[in-house]
């Protein structure tokens, strides 16, 4: 098993599997906030190209957070997964929805900062985060994506569970995983420092690529 020190020798790691992108003027780098933001600042400043933000916010089964029946994206997408969404009646739909929009909408204004909403139209959306466990996230953010425009989804990640892996392959243009551990455990145990990334962190990286 291979670690990685932290999240920037992560970027760097994944920035030389992405050479084919450096200096494309369509390209633009997508950190997951939070924890994939300083992955993807690295991945942007190797190739050259602009680094923003992709705010995704899983919708929590009310009784078990952690089993996503959906996701919220920004400029309004909603991802709903049917097959479990199917489970709950409209009111605790519309319920979690509320209370995951109010946080999407939070996030937003703080790491936008008065910039305009992200527009992907024709454009090559890298979408990067720190690790792929369920891959529940990422799939949800390659929809959303998709639903503001982009050309091409790419999905990279430093290590990522098989499973998820191959999930992803079926909906995103390529997926790129540095890392695909038999016995994948957590995200965290790849990482010396897994530190949990703060705000000041994602709006720093912003500004230092903008």
């Amino acid at each position: 098993m291979t670690t990685y020190r932290d999240r920037a020798e992560a970027g760097r790691v994944l920035a030389e599997r992405l050479t084919a992108l450096v200096g494309d003027p369509d390209a633009v780098v997508l950190g997951l906030v939070r924890g994939g933001v300083p992955v993807a600042r690295v991945v942007a400043e190797r190739l050259g190209v602009p680094l923003d933000v992709l705010v995704v916010r899983k919708l929590g089964m009310p009784w078990a957070r952690e089993v996503a029946f959906g996701a919220l994206g920004p400029g309004g997408v909603q991802v709903l997964n049917d097959a479990i969404a199917s489970r709950l009646g409209s009111n605790d739909i519309a319920e979690v929805s509320h209370r995951e929009q109010v946080e999407l909408e939070r996030r937003e204004r703080l790491y936008r900062g008065g910039r305009p909403p992200l527009d992907l139209t024709g454009r090559v959306a890298v979408i990067v985060d720190d690790g792929l466990a369920t891959g529940a996230t990422a799939r949800a953010a390659v929809e959303v994506a998709r639903r503001l425009g982009a050309r091409r989804v790419v999905v990279a990640v430093p290590v990522g569970a098989q499973e998820a892996y191959e999930l992803l392959t079926a909906e995103a243009d390529q997926v790129i995983c540095a890392q695909r551990p038999p016995e994948f455990g957590s995200v965290s145990v790849y990482y010396d420092d897994f530190h949990e990334v703060s705000d000041d962190e994602v709006i720093e990286a912003l500004t230092a690529i903008a």
